[in-house]
């Protein structure tokens, strides 16, 4: 299976990845901690997604369950697929895992193992070669972003003027009839002040903890999110008694960061859901296909879940363009960046940004916790 962009991305150059700078901590955070909006509790992940998804106990469970097995075939398919893979998403509504190729001799072998089998002229590897012509030519004014719809198979362009749209596809290069431009009313902001499990603080800010990990020196700490500090940086609990330092840090470009724990931090291999006092455990980081639900915690608005819709999507926010991002429509807003991203118990992500509220929803990307992991030789908490 082809590795998803963000990993290519990061993997290929750690020390591209550990000295890009970081905006600084004041920029979006605040001084006074927010206790999560009243949203309806949901005490565990299942009470969320009946929530958020509007769907019976039942329904909620087999959801779960499902997702969980497509996990299992995911993995075979794309095997059994080879070369010729091209993506996988999943469907919430029918339970059904697709698997798309590149090459119609893949497909028997692809059902054979259990999935659906679609196939396509780009798939991941072509639509990334598209992004990537994208990225060179650089961000134009009005365009919000571009991600790879795999469902679609082609490479969806959001802009909020379609002038700047049409520029970007211009001064790419790219033919015309492989993407798809869509107008929106809403830019991307960065959440940056958030919490994931816990609070933490930075100077006059406030940011969250996304994930627990040890370094390759037996040292505990937790990513995050980049944009909320540069190296150097230090960090303080939510109650003043731990504190870390930023070891590894990048913002633009990518969005994601390393906190080494200095005293008094105790890692555990849990997410607030800021619900009845409940907790979701972590028990690995198996990356979830689009389509697939996927919650969220953050200091700001609590525990929230939607589907994930796409990878490698590059994101122009005021501050600079990151890219490989994951999109959702999970809703968060400001005060919820870091935090962390999780499907069942498979840790996915750190919040990045995104626009909208959990009023009236909108859109959220998050920064992968696979390449922060594979980069930084760290290793997730799961016990």
């Amino acid at each position: 299976m082809r590795p998803s962009p963000v990993i290519s991305a990061i993997g290929t150059g750690a020390l591209a990845f550990g000295l890009a700078l970081s905006v600084a901590p004041g920029a979006s955070a605040v001084t006074v901690p927010a206790e999560p909006s009243p949203q309806g509790e949901a005490a565990t992940m299942q009470e969320a997604l009946e929530r958020d998804f509007g769907l019976t106990p039942f329904e909620a469970e087999t959801l779960l369950e499902a997702q969980q097995e497509a996990y299992g075939i995911d993995t075979a398919a794309a095997e059994a697929a080879g070369d010729a893979y091209g993506g996988s998403v999943f469907d919430t509504h029918t339970l059904e895992l697709t698997v798309l190729v590149t090459d119609s001799a893949a497909v028997s072998d692809v059902e054979a193992a259990g999935a659906e089998a679609e196939l396509v002229s780009h798939g991941t590897e072509g639509l990334a070669a598209i992004i990537d012509e994208l990225d060179a030519a650089g961000t134009q004014p009005g365009v919000v972003g571009w991600y790879p719809d795999v469902a679609s198979d082609t490479v969806v362009i959001e802009a909020t003027d379609t002038t700047g749209a049409e520029s970007l596809i211009e001064a790419a290069g790219v033919d015309a009839s492989t993407v798809r431009v869509e107008q929106t009313d809403e830019a991307p902001e960065l959440y940056a002040d958030i919490v994931g499990g816990d609070a933490y603080f930075m100077g006059g800010g406030r940011c969250s903890i996304g994930f627990a990990v040890t370094d390759s020196s037996g040292n505990d700490g937790f990513v995050t999110a980049g944009h909320c500090g540069t190296v150097g940086t230090s960090a303080e609990s939510g109650d003043g008694s731990g504190s870390g330092v930023f070891e590894e840090s990048v913002f633009p470009g990518n969005d994601a960061a390393y906190v080494r724990a200095t005293s008094n931090w105790t890692v555990t291999n849990l997410v607030n859901m800021y619900s009845a006092g409940g907790a979701q455990t972590v028990g690995g980081s198996s990356q979830a296909p689009i389509g697939s639900a996927v919650c969220r915690s953050g200091s700001t608005t609590g525990w929230h879940c939607g589907t994930i819709e796409a990878r490698g999507q590059s994101v122009s926010y005021p501050e600079g363009t990151v890219n490989d991002m994951t999109r959702t429509d999970v809703c968060a807003e400001p005060g919820d960046s870091g935090g962390s991203f999780i499907a069942g118990d498979q840790a996915q992500g750190m919040t990045s940004g995104g626009s909208g509220n959990c009023t009236f929803g909108g859109t959220t990307y998050y920064q992968e916790v696979g390449p922060a992991l594979s980069t930084w030789n760290l290793s997730l908490v799961t016990s």
